[in-house]
């Protein structure tokens, strides 16, 4: 990635993560993203549709836990679709491709809302 985008741009630590099996991919590089094991339902759903202030219409899907992403800016509560969480821009670590959002939680609890057609999957 670009130097200058790097400095807006945070990555987690390397951390263990299981071995996926099946793999959810970045679209535009093919990045591994998540994996369809970390899909969850939040709210009582895994997918989910909303617009932004702009009137944007995302269809994302939660899951639990990604890897190969970065995160933009500091957590907000404005406009978070999940009432109680913050969230944070995701990118893709490898192409900078806005991947969906990292929400936070009051108890510092996490999931990701991933734009559904920015992914594919893989085995």
């Amino acid at each position: 990635p670009d130097e200058k985008l790097d400095d807006f741009i945070e990555y987690e630590e390397e951390r263990k993560e299981p071995e996926w099996d099946e793999k959810i991919l970045c679209r535009q590089c093919h990045q591994v993203i998540t994996s369809p094991a970390e899909r969850i339902a939040i709210q009582g759903s895994h997918a989910h549709t909303f617009a932004n202030p702009g009137g944007i219409l995302y269809e994302i899907g939660c899951f639990r836990t990604v890897k190969g992403c970065g995160y933009m800016g500091p957590p907000t509560p404005e406009w978070s679709w999940f009432k109680g969480y913050c969230w944070r821009i995701a990118v893709c670590s490898k192409c900078l491709t806005h991947m969906g959002w990292m929400y936070l939680g009051p108890e510092k609890e996490s999931f990701h809302g991933l734009i559904l057609n920015r992914l594919i999957q893989a085995s």
